[in-house]
């Protein structure tokens, strides 16, 4: 079995985006548009945006079950209000869990949360969470380190009062996260290939130089795209953390920190899994992502991850069993309730 623990809904059809331009153009007018309304989207529609595209390439690779979850770029969270992303953020999630509920063999929801500059997850998150949760069935949650868009004016991770609320959630709901970003309105950051990558590296080295992960010694988080720049620094950490006083790297982070292997070149996944412990990582392609063309190369799409951990070196055939499926289910308690999964 091989469950991808990163899919976003990023072939929607194309009046969910609009419905975006039109709450923010409502919002810069008049400073509120929670009150505009939602456009309909038929069953058929969302069968059209899946099948044709995210399932297809899913059913061509043999992946058999993706964590899906909105766009992330569309997030949007450094646009708006908090009121009119709780609004973005419902109708996203609603989306999702139609496409879970139309495809329930092949798809379990992770939400996104309406996070928003300058506000600290709070009753409105929290509500939005829990319902996605507990009335849709999702495993997991989309973590935003810097709703600000690339100003990262927000408090860091381990800001007690900012970000902890929102970890005891998780932890009561027994979900994990995944630090994922959105986009970015600060000219030197673009979106997925600088801030993803900035937001991945910069979540990575607040979990090792802060207390978050003793405090929330059972809480699991997910850093997307390989982990950012920390596997390729792997030696600068450890001894960052061993300057510091702190205990060693992996004795720090690893019981609660995984890695995904949205990395698209066969090097990248080598260096990540001869780095990375194998319990460490979790498959996963992000299609269709940032990146959708085919690698001259290869002759392959750039985001087949699965022929680079098929191909890999690095680790065994038993360790890559455990990084296409069982090491999902140990993350994600709430997956083995998924009726692809109940039976493993």
């Amino acid at each position: 079995m091989i469950i991808d623990c990163h899919g976003h809904f990023t072939t929607a059809p194309p009046q969910v985006a609009d419905y975006r331009k039109r709450q923010l153009a409502e919002f810069d007018a008049t400073g509120r548009a929670d009150h505009i309304a939602a456009p309909a989207v038929s069953d058929d529609e969302i069968r059209a945006a899946i099948s044709g595209q995210q399932l297809r390439r899913m059913q061509e690779r043999g992946v058999d079950l993706t964590i899906f979850s909105p766009k992330a770029v569309a997030m949007d969270h450094h646009r708006g209000d908090e009121a009119t992303n709780v609004a973005w953020a419902r109708f996203n999630n609603a989306l999702i869990d139609r496409v879970c509920r139309l495809f329930p063999q092949q798809f379990a929801g992770a939400c996104q949360l309406p996070q928003a500059p300058g506000v600290a997850p709070g009753a409105r998150v929290f509500e939005e969470l829990e319902r996605c949760v507990n009335e849709y069935g999702f495993v997991a949650a989309n973590v935003n380190p810097d709703p600000t868009g690339g100003r990262w004016a927000d408090p860091p991770l381990h800001d007690r009062t900012w970000w902890y609320p929102l970890y005891e959630k998780l932890v009561e709901l027994d979900i994990p996260a995944m630090i994922h970003v959105s986009g970015s309105c600060n000219p030197h950051f673009d979106a997925v290939a600088t801030h993803y990558i900035n937001g991945d590296t910069t979540a990575f080295v607040q979990f090792l130089t802060s207390d978050i992960l003793k405090d929330f010694p059972t809480l699991k988080f997910i850093i997307p795209h390989g982990g950012g720049a920390a596997p390729f620094h792997w030696g600068r950490y450890r001894g960052l953390a061993q300057d510091l006083g702190l205990p060693p790297l992996e004795d720090k982070v690893l019981k609660n920190v995984y890695f995904d292997t949205c990395v698209y070149h066969q090097a990248g996944i080598d260096l990540l899994l001869r780095v990375v412990p194998a319990a460490n990582v979790l498959f996963a392609s992000e299609t269709f992502g940032a990146v959708q063309g085919v690698d001259p190369r290869t002759g392959h799409h750039f985001d087949d991850t699965r022929r680079y951990v098929a191909d890999s070196p690095s680790v065994g055939e038993d360790e890559k069993a455990r990084i296409f499926a069982d090491n999902a289910l140990g993350v994600y308690p709430r997956l083995r309730l998924h009726p692809r999964c109940a039976q493993r």
